[in-house]
């Protein structure tokens, strides 16, 4: 019989183990303070700063909205999320303990999930469950392919425009996050995505393990609600809304214990010591 558990197993005290009572004291701490808010208009987007050690809080403002999610270290944009790595250590649809990692040669989590109102949504009846790693942005390529037309504002192009002024380009934008999207795989193993299940207010935070910068994308499907693609497609602009960030400061006490994590150990030798030369 072929075992079904996970491929990547958590030990106590490994790199893989949380320690949620301390996530539990950082996000319920009443001593928080605000130290950046905003809110992001519909079809647009927008990166901002997350220091080590902050709390963000990703939330529905006025209805259900999908964000797309890319991260990467403030000081290293080479360090960035990878979705694919962090769907085995963790799983395909994140929340609360979860972590997201970072790419080779540094492997190490960007963040974790503090906090998340949809923690409870579970799989619903047709398999779908909530902030996914399985599909990435939408993008303007796909869309002339798949309709013969453009349009400058699907996700990857937000998220394009949104990281231009910290000197990033396309090449930088990477496979995302979606939070608050309700996704799962169908019978024929294809990808779907079902309506947003978020209200206003619900929200999802994470606990900032290094320096990041972050960007989102409001999605120009909204909730998801409207097809983008095939012969029920029509522009869904009803069904889009802003989404807020806010981004906390904790007490330093809470921290005392903390310390951003390191990178990979390995050596990044990959087999390629020289010969030693003998004259």
């Amino acid at each position: 019989m072929v075992s079904t558990e996970a491929a990547y197993q958590a030990t106590e005290g490994g790199p893989l183990d949380v320690d949620k009572a301390f996530y539990d004291r950082v996000s319920g701490s009443p001593g928080r303070r605000l130290v950046d808010s905003f809110t992001i208009p519909i079809r647009s987007g927008r990166a901002w700063e997350v220091p080590a050690g902050h709390l963000c809080r990703i939330v529905t403002v006025d209805g259900p909205q999908v964000g797309d999610l890319n991260v990467w270290n403030r000081h290293d944009p080479r360090e960035r999320l990878w979705a694919a790595r962090t769907r085995q250590l963790q799983r395909a649809h994140v929340s609360t303990y979860d972590r997201l990692w970072s790419t080779l040669p540094f492997l190490r989590p960007l963040l974790t999930v503090t906090d998340d109102t949809l923690d409870g949504y579970g799989t619903d009846g047709e398999g779908g469950r909530v902030h996914d790693l399985l599909g990435t942005r939408c993008d303007p390529y796909v869309n002339r392919m798949l309709t013969g037309e453009d349009f400058d504002f699907h996700c990857h192009s937000n998220l394009v425009r949104a990281v231009l002024p910290y000197g990033l380009t396309e090449f930088d934008v990477h496979d995302v996050l979606n939070v608050f999207q309700c996704t799962g795989l169908n019978a024929d193993d294809q990808y779907f995505m079902k309506a947003c299940p978020a209200r206003p207010g619900d929200h999802f935070e994470f606990f900032a393990e290094l320096d990041l910068l972050c960007a989102l994308s409001t999605c120009p499907g909204g909730d998801l609600s409207v097809p983008l693609w095939g012969p029920d497609a029509r522009d869904p602009l009803e069904v889009c809304h802003p989404i807020g960030i806010e981004v906390y400061e904790v007490d330093d006490a809470l921290l005392e214990d903390w310390a951003p994590p390191r990178r990979a150990a390995y050596r990044n030798l990959h087999g390629m010591n020289l010969p030693a030369w003998k004259g």
